[in-house]
Order: C-alpha cells, then structure tokens, then sequence
C-alpha cells in the first residue's frame, strides 16, 4: 500500500491577524508545521495549537522563517550566515520548549515561506540553515522541496530529508513553484486539488501551470492554512487518497 503525509502551516494565528483554523485543520492533517514566532503566531497561541496536535496525534515540525512579521515571512531577506543561524536556533529552541511543555515532541523542520523558497536554490542559506538544525538536534528531519539545494545540502551534512510537494499551489513545467505574484498560482478547488494530488500518490507527477506533466517526488503534501478553502481541499484530499487505497500517515513518524 502506497503510504503519504499531509501537513500545513499551523500555529500563525495572533489576534489580530488570524489566518487558519487550526482546530479543524488538526482533525485531518498527520503533520503540523508549527510557526516560531518570527513570521506569525505569539507564544500563547502557538502553544495552544502544539497542544491540539498532542491531543490530536499529529506529529509535530518546527517551521522557523526570517524575521519578517511584516509580510508574513514572504519577502527575500539578505541576512549574514551567522544572523540566520542564529535565527532559526533561537526558533526553533523556543519551538522544542513550548512543545515539551503540553507533553509534545518537535520531530522535524520546515522552513516557512521566502526562506523556504530561498533555500532551495541559495545553497548558502541552506548550509546555514542546516548548521542550525544540527546545533540543536541533528536527529530532526529536513522536509524541503523536491529537488531543491536545501535538500542536497542537508543530505551532505548527514540529516534525514523528506520531499514536500504542495496541494494547493501551481507548479512551472521545471518542477518549481508559480511565484504568489503570479495569476493562478494558489489553487482553491477542493476536488481539483485532491485529484491532483491522488496522481501525484499514484504516479509521482502534477499537472504544470501550462498543461505539461512534471516529476514531483513527495513522502508529504502541503495544503497551506491559510489559503481559501483549506479545510475543504484538506479534507478531500484525505478522503479521496484514502478512499483509493493510500495511507495517509506522518513521514517523520508518530507524534510520541
């Protein structure tokens, strides 16, 4: 039996910005991707969602991004390599302690939004990223894009990887994700995406912006929180995948 993931970003509401249903999204998903506090979320609200994904099952990941509250951590920062390490250590130790703390367990990393993109093709960055990942616990998995630097770079320093492929975004004919400045480059249509994403289970190929196939290798797939419509193309994905026999379950394991 075929077996994938099926995460998103979580643990990014504050009051004043909120942008996911967390609770719902924690009933259907077997990863969460819990923010760190530099692009989105406060440290009371990201520890109420690490909560409901102890209650819930669901494994946990830290999803650290550049300090960039502003723009949701999706703007390109040019930062030192000593900042960024610095960064996403402080990020993701303050993630491994609030987990703890509601009885839970960080077990892998994904960095969020432009860093995310950033470190797909900047190998500099991703070496940074990676050393981060390894000062703090190098038995944490790297979940990167398919095929991207960050992938190969923490392969090399001797991390466990997994590829990600996303549910609700356009892929180009290279296998590379449509900009979010682009027309059509988010997806919303919930049976659209599940079918979508039971060939790519199947077959190990998405449908490109311009009709093309592409190869995407992925052990999980996103459906981001904060898109439109997230729960439905969340909760089709599952029930169609499930329904054809895929198992759905987390890639870096259970949750304790």
């Amino acid at each position: 039996m075929a077996t994938i993931d099926l995460n998103s970003d979580l643990g990014e509401n504050t009051p004043d910005r909120v942008v996911a249903d967390d609770a719902a999204m924690l009933r259907i998903v077997t990863s969460a991707n819990v923010a760190c506090g530099f692009h989105a979320g406060s440290p009371e609200g990201i520890r109420e969602t690490l909560d409901a994904a102890v209650a819930n099952g669901v494994t946990i990941g830290a999803h650290p991004g550049y300090r960039d509250y502003e723009n949701f951590g999706r703007t390109a920062v040019e930062i030192d390599s000593a900042t960024l390490q610095a960064h996403v250590e402080y990020q993701l130790g303050a993630l491994l302690g609030l987990a703890s703390s509601v009885g839970g367990a960080v077990r892998y990393v994904k960095p969020h939004g432009a860093l995310y993109n950033t470190i797909a093709r900047d190998e500099r960055q991703a070496r940074d990223v990676v050393a981060a990942i390894r000062a703090i616990d190098p038995s944490l998995v790297m979940l990167g894009l398919a095929g991207g630097a960050a992938i190969g770079v923490a392969e090399a320093a001797g991390l466990a990887t997994a590829a990600e492929a996303f549910a609700d975004r356009a892929y180009t004919p290279a296998g590379e994700l449509v900009s979010r400045t682009e027309p059509g480059s988010v997806l919303h249509d919930a049976g659209s995406v599940a079918a979508r994403m039971l060939r790519l289970a199947r077959e190990g190929v998405v449908e490109a912006i311009d009709g093309s196939d592409v190869a995407v290798r992925a052990d999980s797939i996103c459906v981001h929180g904060d898109s439109a419509g997230a729960i439905a193309m969340a909760a089709a994905t599952r029930e169609l995948l499930e329904s054809e026999g895929i198992e759905i379950a987390p890639f870096a394991g259970a949750a304790l």
